[in-house]
Formats: structure tokens, sequence, C-alpha cells
């Protein structure tokens, strides 16, 4: 009985501070979770669980302040709404609101507020008050004006025959303005392009970046930066060209992996010497305004990587007073490094400028979308973010992913999770400034594993993830802030929606207009009989795509390439017939579908692949035949490229984002000569021809 009453009480407490004791994998199933879990999460959030009389002192002293606050700590009032925020509708009758606008104004009352988050005071009868952010934001965010088909690309793997070894910003303007010209495409999807944590190797993977908020300035085309064409050593600008044009021609002409590592060793080299070239006048005035609008986040960020060259990349391993932000031996640290410190914050600068040049020339391409940027599900625990922003992160905790039917181990991804609490009481300030400094240049914006906005599988530090446990989050705060900075932009987005998903999740998406993310192979009545779902029934809020980063391209789905590729790894976990036999079943119950629908030009007589080209662009008909609003072309696939860009589940085994675009036979494909491609530009006919409607 006891031990019964210690169950209830500790599920009690879990639920008040939003700790999942149990979650439902299926409809029809319960798994509970461990209660060492619950109680390391709750440690994480600075609640004390670890004995039944701390759990039932945490209860009473959380149930106390529950009680006695006026308001939480943050609010959400949905414009045009017709009844108050739950919030404001439970306060005592004759609570006075006084409200001072994000623009400055002081009001009696929340009714026609603008948009923004706004600081809301409350005075109730008795005396008590309370304060809290109030987030004012547009019920919904508009579709996109038009239906529209773009490419999808990852950037390092977009090389020209001017880029330093890997795609930069002035492939990603190239590839835009032609794409927008040349194709009537509304959208060219990339990677994220977050700062990165430096090393040698550095981590590849553009999913566990050093901040999130500033771009890596590893992107940059330095020919593209004004003061480049003002350096004074011309050998060493030659030099560094030469150099370039070797790395260049050793991706493009003799097929070797690219590296980041000494594409980022050479343009470091050669910003070195930019930024000894004195701004002129208006650059000088251009970079002061921002270093202003960023403040302490800039200052915090470029501190960090001047740290990070001095004492090495992860700040745990720094002197203690160094792995405070805010101590006094940082401050002076900042001070003696002050010239590194600028570099760093130039570097941010001038990445940001030519981001924005990259979506100006997308929209002057025509395109009503632009570039769509992505962004990650969190941050390497060693970066600037991390550092930086300590109080808002759960110590020794992981964010991964509970066992599926695809992982039964689950998954940790070594990436630490934000707080809620901590979130909650700053109005989610770094989340809010993270949006807003993104979408100065995305015409929309990616979230990676959008569910995270509702609650995040929690690991303990050096537990597998099946002992982990799922942690809430303020859905409606983080979607307001969401649709607040998209509408102020005047962008859309996308959230990847795939995988198992909590109910309610896609409907509140939707509701809110942010599309969601279907994948043709994955697009099957699951509810029915379990066969491809014919277009018509396609949801419309939706980015349709063939595959994604971390699928096979389709000619390799389609030749069954995907599936030797594993068996050469040893990744299957069934004899490898069985893996292809079920494979080539799937990928003919999808081109039966096709061929149906009249969308395969010359319907093959041999097995799946054996028209390889047709089947590709009956594919990419088929998304057109739905009613999905935007439509995303994997832009490897206009040449034939087999090859994933990454295999989840490897790390040595395979070069894991390190791959340039490639044709049929694994040569690289460089930009000038992928624009040329008689199979790309047929690809793009079809689908133009097909026309969204």
């Amino acid at each position: 009985m006891a031990a019964a009453r210690e169950d209830e009480e500790l599920s009690r407490l879990a639920g008040l501070h939003g700790v999942a004791t149990s979650y439902s994998p299926a409809p029809d199933r319960t798994v509970a979770v461990s209660a060492s879990a619950v109680v390391a999460a709750l440690a994480a959030l600075g609640v004390d669980a670890s004995t039944p009389d701390a759990v039932r002192t945490a209860l009473a002293e959380r149930e106390r302040e529950l009680r006695a606050r006026l308001l939480p700590p943050t609010v959400v009032q949905w414009a045009g709404a017709e009844v108050p925020p739950a919030a404001l509708a439970a306060l005592p009758p004759g609570t006075r609101l006084r409200v001072e606008t994000e623009q400055g104004e002081e009001r009696d009352g929340t009714a026609g507020l603008p948009t923004g988050v706004h600081r809301l005071s409350a005075t109730a009868p008795d005396g008590r008050t309370g304060h809290a952010h109030l987030i004012v934001a547009p019920d919904r965010l508009p579709a996109p004006a038009t239906r529209s088909c773009g490419l999808l690309v990852q950037l390092y793997s977009l090389l020209s025959r001017r880029s330093w070894g890997m795609g930069d910003l002035g492939d990603l303007a190239e590839l835009a303005g032609w794409a927008g010209r040349t194709a009537g495409a509304g959208f060219v999807q990339v990677n994220p392009l977050h700062a990165t944590v430096p090393g040698t190797p550095a981590d590849p993977s553009p999913y566990r970046p050093s901040s999130r908020r500033f771009p890596d300035p590893v992107h940059l085309r330095i020919e593209e930066i004004p003061e480049f064409a003002y350096i004074e050593d011309q050998g060493r600008v030659r030099a560094l060209l030469e150099r370039a044009e070797r790395l260049r021609a050793d991706v493009l002409d003799k097929g070797a992996l690219i590296d980041r590592d000494a594409v980022w060793e050479l343009k470091r080299q050669a910003l070195e010497l930019v930024v000894r070239v004195p701004l002129g006048p208006g650059r000088q005035a251009a970079y002061d305004a921002f270093r202003a609008e960023e403040g302490q986040a800039l200052e915090d960020h470029a501190t960090w990587c001047a740290l990070a060259e001095t004492h090495g990349p992860d700040w745990h391993g720094w002197p203690q007073a160094l792995r405070d932000p805010r101590s006094a031996e940082t401050a002076r640290a900042r001070t003696e490094l002050a010239d590194r410190v600028d570099f760093h914050a130039r570097l941010a600068w001038l990445t940001d400028g030519r981001l924005r040049a990259a979506q100006r020339a997308a929209r002057e391409a025509g395109m009503p979308v632009g570039i769509v940027h992505d962004l990650a599900v969190g941050v390497h625990p060693g970066g600037a973010d991390a550092w930086a922003q300590q109080d808002h992160f759960a110590a020794g905790m992981s964010v991964g992913a509970p066992p599926d039917a695809f992982n039964a181990r689950g998954q940790d991804w070594g990436l630490p999770p934000w707080r809620p609490d901590r979130l909650a009481a700053s109005g989610h300030a770094p989340y809010r400034h993270l949006l807003r400094a993104l979408f100065r240049y995305a015409g929309a914006l990616r979230i990676d594993h959008v569910m995270g906005l509702f609650r995040l599988w929690w690991v303990p530090r050096g537990c597998p993830p099946t002992e982990g446990t799922y942690v809430r989050y303020d859905a409606d705060a983080m979607l307001a802030l969401l649709l607040l900075e998209a509408s102020r932009a005047g962008s859309t987005v996308i959230g990847e929606d795939l995988g198992t998903v909590e109910p309610g999740v896609r409907e509140t998406l939707q509701r809110r207009g942010v599309l969601g993310t279907s994948v043709l192979w994955f697009e099957r009545d699951w509810e029915g009989d379990g066969r491809p779902l014919p277009p018509e029934r396609w949801r419309a809020d939706c980015l349709a795509t063939a595959t994604t980063h971390d699928l096979p391209p389709t000619a390799a789905r389609l030749t069954g390439d995907h599936v030797d590729l594993r068996d050469r790894l040893g990744l299957l976990t069934r004899p490898a017939a069985e893996e292809r036999a079920e494979a080539t079943a799937d990928t003919a119950e999808w081109l039966a579908l096709l061929g149906s629908l009249g969308l395969l030009d010359s319907p093959a007589a041999g097995p799946p692949g054996s028209d390889e080209e047709a089947e590709i662009q009956g594919v990419y008909r088929f998304l057109l035949r739905t009613p999905a609003r935007l439509i995303g072309v994997w832009l490897p696939d206009g040449v034939g490229d087999r090859r994933p860009q990454n295999l989840p589940g490897t790390w040595d085994q395979y070069p894991n984002w390190r791959l340039p675009v490639a044709d049929a036979e694994g040569r690289p494909v460089p930009l000038e000569d992928l624009t040329a491609s008689p199979r790309l530009r047929a690809l793009l006919a079809a689908l133009k021809e097909g026309g969204p409607a």
C-alpha cells in the first residue's frame, strides 16, 4: 500500500512539472517509463525526487506554488480569438490587468492588443499580484500564395567550378536564380547552415551545430566579400586561390570526398586577410548596427569562438572560471581577446549578409518562397549556445527517441534539451531570438522534428535511450512565437513530422497553418489495406517529396541499390534476399499505381528500375497530382544519383554529409553541368508542363 502511494505521489509530482510516467507508441499500447528516468528528469528541472520524503516535500511545494500564483510565467492570446486565454479566464472577478506592450504603450486590459510579446501585470481584489509574458500571435499562418515546385539539396554537396571544395552561398544564389527563371521553381530547400563546432576532424553533421542562431562562415563565397578585392598581399591571395582550385579539382575531377576541414582552413586564412582591410564608412556603419542589434548573444558567440581557439572546442574542459560566460575571468578574457572576438563577430555579419543576398536572388528570380532554411532540433553540448545559455539547458540530459518499430533500442542524439520552466520564465527569449534571426533570410523555415515543440524524449546521461522519458513543453507558446516571427517576416513554416507523432499534434499544426512533410514511400493506407495512398487522399497542407537526405535517392529505391548498400555495410537485420524481395514488391506496387494513372510515358516491361528515368519522372508527376501546396524535387534525382547523403545507423562505415551531387555512375556533377543536364531539364520540364494548379 505504501509503495502504491509513493508511486502515485511521484506520478503527481511529475505531472505538475510536465514529466511523463508513461507513453503510448501505438493507440492500443501504453509503456510505463522507469521511476529512475522520472527522478532524473525532475532533478534536471531542479526538483528533488530522490526519496519518498523528498517527493512529498516537492509535491507540497509545487501545489502551494500553483495555488498562490496569479499568472503562469507565459500567457498566449491568439489574435481574433473570441474567448480569453484560460489563464486569464481563471482570474478572480475584479482582477485588474495592465499591459506594457512590446511597442512601449501602456494599456488597461488585453482587448485589441497588437501582436508581439508584451508584459502583463495582474492585481487581484485580495491584493495579490502577478506578472507574465503575454504573447499575442496571429491564430494561423496563411498558406503559400501560390502552389509551387522546388528543389531540395544539401548545400555542401552543390559544388560549382568557382567554389572552394564544397558548395557555398554563391552556388546557392546561382542555383536559385537559374531554377526560378528557367524552371519556374518556387523555392530551394537546404540543410541547416548553423555554425559548426570547430575541430579536426569536425563533426560533418549539420544537425549537431555549435550555434543555431548564428550561421557558419564556411559557406561564404570569399570572392564576393567586397574587402577581398583590396587585400594588399596579392601573392597570398594567388596562393589561396591555387589551393582552392586543387581542393575543387580533388572532388570534381578525382572523386575525393568533400573535406570540410580543409575548406575551412583555407577560407579561414583568406578571412584573416579580409578583416585586415578597413571597412568603408557605409560598411562600418552596417557592421556596427549588426553588432548592436545582436547584442549580448553575438558577443557570447564570438567570445566562445575566441576561447575555443585557445582552450579547445568543448567548454566543459576549459579552466573553471571560463566555463561561466558571466564570470569576471570571462569578461577579462573577452577584453584580452578583443581582436579575435571582433574577427568572429565580423564573420557572423558577413555570412548573414550573404544569406540575405541569396534570398534576394531567389525572389528576384521570381520564386514566391525563395530559400527554405532548416532549423536543427538542438545543439552540440560543448558548443557556443550550450555555453552561453547554460541556465536554459537541462544538465545531464540528452534528446533522443524512445524505442519504436524502426529502432528497438531507441535513439540518443547527444543534444542537450532546453528546460521548459526556464524558457517560460524568460518568455521563451532564446527561442524567440533564434527564430527572429533565421527568418531574416528565410522564405520558409523547416522545423526538424517539429514534434519537439510539444515534447522531447529526455535520456539521462550514461543511460540507454530505453531509460528515458518524455518532458512536455508549452506548445502554445512555442507555436505562438513561431507564427509571430514567421508572419512578421512573411515566411512559411514547414514541420518535419515524419515517424511516430503524438495524437493531436498534426491537427494542431494544420490548424495553425504549419505545413507537414509527406514522403511518397511512407504514404500508404495504414488504417485500411496498407496499399499506396492515391494522390487525391494526400493532405494538402504539406511539402510532398519523394525522398529526404536520410533516405535513398529515388534511383536507388527503384533499382534496389539501397538494399545492396545496406547489405555491403552489414546493416540488414534479415537475410538480404528477404529485404530485396520486400523492397521490390513495395516499389512494384507504387509503379503499378503510377501506371494506372497514366503517369509513366513508356511503362517498362521489365522489373522496377529498368526504365529508371521515366519512372522518376512518373514519381514526381504523381506528387503533382496530390493537393500538396509545395512539391519538393530532390536535386540529385535529376541526374540519377544513387547515394544517400546520410545513412542512419552509420558513422565511419559510410561518408555521411561528405558526398557531392553525382550521376548514376557516381561521377561528381558540378553546378554548371547540373543545370545543363538534359536529364534534369527533362524532369523539370515534365513538372512544369504538369504545372501546379
